[in-house]
């Protein structure tokens, strides 16, 4: 009777538009969570930035709690954020992922303890400025992994330990960490982040991995690693795809060939880039970058049709590919929570408007996302 009266009091076009708010908002909670829709294939996460970590966004809680049950820091645990100076570290980020994390019962994957970029050039010389030793150099890398990954032992679940050690060609990346230590800082790294967490699965993590001639190198290093006797789970593909590379053959061969060796295999920074590709292959050498020009920006109001159809296939068609692996496929992670938060707005041209994740800027699910819950078919 009450509710009758309240509308009979309201203009008809405010009553439509109140019945349409209320209809969306029930489709809204009626949308399955991917991490429902994917349970007993493998885990689903998101990387999150310091907003989302600590609730400026709003929106952001309740959507992780929806739709994922693993988080990643995009940022907050490279060595130049956690680490940036001598002796200091900021910690308070990190602290708040991982006590959200512990309160809402989610897996968090640590990344990263030891890579070539984001990390300051004083790591690699001594206070006069001086290139340090192979030794002074293992005692930096050992000390900051004990204090990074001790600081959070039995509450980060697993590492990306080392990443993107190997260059296109397959061969080490000629990285500071490479010239002053050699080939094996590899293995000492996954030495010092057993010895400082036991219990933390750790992971190798690179891109482009499933290309030949790179994974060639990949597996050659994580043989040696297995060989060694040092602990290694699993192997991280970032998966930052273009809509046509790596090809959906080299993707499925890939998951064999790594999961072959013993190892884990976790899809660790899932996005799509539709947008023109200004070199002959996907990047995440984030030092490589190409010069802003319009005709590379050409969706700025929105993918047409044509392009958002050959997305939402590519995007059914990798998740085909993780659900037939899904024995072997822990955890498939998005590098972001939506369009607007991807960094691919700015890699490898800054300034683009990118469209590569599930979701639109406004949290709501694409099409795509659509078309990925039709590939669930877990047991």
């Amino acid at each position: 009777m009450k509710k009758t009266l309240f509308l009979s009091r309201i203009s008809p076009l405010a009553g439509i538009l109140l019945i349409i708010s209320i209809s969306l908002t029930v489709c809204k909670a009626q949308e399955p969570g991917l991490k429902d829709v994917f349970n007993g294939c493998f885990q689903i996460g998101a990387a999150i930035n310091p907003a989302q970590i600590l609730g400026r966004d709003p929106l952001a809680h309740p959507f992780i709690l929806k739709h994922f049950n693993s988080i990643t820091a995009d940022n907050e645990m490279k060595f130049e954020r956690i680490h940036p100076k001598p002796g200091v570290f900021n910690f308070t980020i990190a602290d708040s992922l991982v006590a959200f994390a512990g309160r809402n019962n989610l897996f968090v994957e640590g990344h990263v303890l030891v890579w070539h970029s984001q990390t300051p050039a004083w790591v690699y010389k001594d206070s006069l400025g001086n290139q340090l030793t192979k030794d002074a150099l293992l005692a930096r890398m050992k000390d900051h992994i004990f204090t990074v990954a001790g600081r959070y032992k039995g509450k980060v679940n697993g590492w990306h330990v080392v990443n993107e050690a190997i260059d296109d060609d397959g061969l080490m990346r000629k990285s500071k960490y490479y010239e002053i230590i050699g080939e094996d800082y590899v293995q000492k790294a996954f030495e010092f982040a057993h010895e400082a967490d036991p219990d933390a699965e750790l992971y190798y993590n690179d891109y482009n991995i499933e290309v030949p001639e790179k994974r060639e190198g990949v597996v050659r290093l994580l043989k040696q690693l297995i060989a060694s006797g040092v602990r290694i789970d699993g192997v991280g593909l970032q998966g930052h795809y273009l809509v046509d590379f790596p090809t959906l053959a080299q993707i499925d061969s890939s998951i064999r060939i790594y999961s072959d060796l013993g190892l884990k295999v976790i899809i660790t920074e899932l996005d799509l880039d539709p947008l023109p590709n200004p070199f002959d292959k996907a990047y995440a050498e984030i030092s490589k970058r190409a010069e802003y020009k319009e005709v590379m920006d050409p969706y700025k109001n929105g993918m047409p049709d044509s392009v958002e159809t050959v997305f939402n296939q590519r995007y059914a068609d990798l998740f085909k590919i993780f659900v037939k692996y899904n024995d072997v496929i822990d955890r498939v992670t998005f590098w972001g929570l939506n369009d607007r938060y991807s960094w691919k707005n700015n890699f490898p041209i800054f300034g683009r408007t990118n469209y590569p994740l599930l979701f639109d800027r406004n949290y709501e699910p694409k099409s795509a996302f659509y078309e990925v819950i039709k590939t669930a078919n877990c047991h």
